[in-house]
């Protein structure tokens, strides 16, 4: 239960610390939402027939021994196909419930988006039952994280933060993709492909990047990601489910999604979009508060 202190004559709520450690852990999810594709896998790698006839799991993928393409154009028209349904868009807005499940511990919060193309990303982080709790703002330059409740505070850094924790090269671009529903890291070096009965598997090799994509045969949605990082020291990777497409503003658009990030643990990542709207008025902006304690 919240407890109530007097401040300045004035009702406030007094954050239990266990509620202070959730509201630390929900920053702290948004910003996995927002990383989360820029794992780092895989010692090995196996051949293209082993990683696409295995379920889905966030076991660590082997590809060795890669085939080339028979065909160039084959390759191209497919990826042509997939660039088609890139969602194009002025403005973005939506609730999405998000779950997380570790090992230790599991969460949920409800976080409120609104994106100005290539120019904005506001996040609004609610926790019941407290509500707002955290705003993150992002720009091309910087990432502004500001907690406000459990001890009012600020923190500054640059758009190279993200680049710097994850040694990726990690754009505003990148994370606007990531939180709209557009498929990441797609490279030229497509090295292999297969066509199933619904869906077709694509392998592509990139600096940073080995990426295996599944897509639907018939419209070329994105239906999975696998990546795994080409640094073989690594153990590290991430599976990407797209689910529950709906046609939004006459584009499809994944409304569940599921992120597993494995490395020595396990994390899953639940994000339920409850509410989507592309083009309309900005609708959860706030401003940067002034005189609030800088970390």
């Amino acid at each position: 239960m919240l407890l109530m202190k007097q401040k300045e004559g004035k009702a406030d709520l007094a954050i239990p610390e266990n509620n202070r450690c959730m509201i630390k852990n929900s920053i702290a999810i948004i910003i996995l939402i927002l990383l989360a594709v820029s794992c780092k896998p895989v010692k090995k790698v196996q051949s293209l027939q082993t990683a696409i006839s295995k379920p889905d799991t966030v076991k660590t993928v082997v590809v060795s021994n890669i085939p080339k393409v028979d065909s160039a154009a084959i390759v191209k028209d497919i990826m042509g196909k997939v660039m088609k349904k890139k969602i194009d868009f002025t403005t973005f807005n939506a609730k999405i419930k998000v779950n997380y499940e570790s090992a230790t511990e599991s969460q949920n919060v409800t976080t409120y988006l609104s994106i100005k193309k290539d120019s904005v990303i506001y996040i609004k982080v609610t926790l019941s039952p407290i509500g707002v709790v955290a705003n993150i703002y992002i720009n091309k330059d910087s990432v502004v994280l500001i907690q406000l409740k459990g001890g009012k505070s600020i923190q500054y850094r640059s758009i190279s933060y993200l680049q710097d924790t994850t040694n990726i090269p990690f754009d505003f671009k990148t994370i606007q993709d990531i939180l709209v529903g557009n498929p990441v890291f797609l490279d030229s070096n497509v090295v292999s492909y297969k066509a199933g009965s619904n869906q077709l598997q694509v392998l592509m090799v990139g600096e940073v990047f080995k990426h295996l994509i599944s897509l639907d045969n018939s419209d070329f949605k994105v239906l999975h990601s696998k990546l795994d990082d080409i640094d073989i020291m690594r153990s590290r990777t991430c599976d990407i489910s797209f689910g529950s497409y709906d046609m939004v503003d006459g584009r499809p658009f994944a409304k569940y999604r599921q992120i597993s990030v494995s490395e020595k643990a396990k994390l899953d990542i639940y994000l339920d979009f409850k509410e989507v709207s592309f083009n309309d008025p900005l609708k959860y902006v706030f401003d940067i508060p002034k005189n609030i304690k800088r970390k």
